[in-house]
């Protein structure tokens, strides 16, 4: 019986969408990791969309007093870097990388007795 070709979700970026069908190429994922990927890919995607809308309408706003704060995609964007990074690491997609003992410690919660 032939593979099943796989589908990323519609809404994800073409590029996002063909890394997502990769990764369930190259790895043996349960269906909670797909929802992990996916939520990965939406990260992904969203830190472009924030990363798009400050090199267009620039670094900083002009407040209503004619002050200048930082534009609200600019945390948009290091939030959605933050969780990519997390979700990548949560998925252990990044096996080539440092040696374990790098991550930060494991929550008390989640440590197997």
């Amino acid at each position: 019986m032939p593979a099943r070709k796989l589908k990323p979700p519609a809404h994800l970026a073409p590029d996002t969408g063909a890394w997502w069908v990769q990764v369930h190429e190259d790895y043996a994922l349960e269906p909670h990791h797909t929802r992990l990927l996916t939520l990965a890919c939406e990260a992904f995607d969203r830190a472009a969309q924030a990363r798009d809308l400050v090199a267009a309408e620039g670094l900083v706003c002009v407040t209503g007093d004619g002050g200048r704060k930082p534009h609200p995609a600019v945390n948009i964007e290091r939030d959605a870097r933050l969780a990519f990074a997390r979700l990548v690491r949560e998925l252990d997609l990044d096996v080539d990388g440092p040696a374990q003992d790098a991550r930060p410690p494991a929550l008390r919660s989640n440590r197997r007795l």
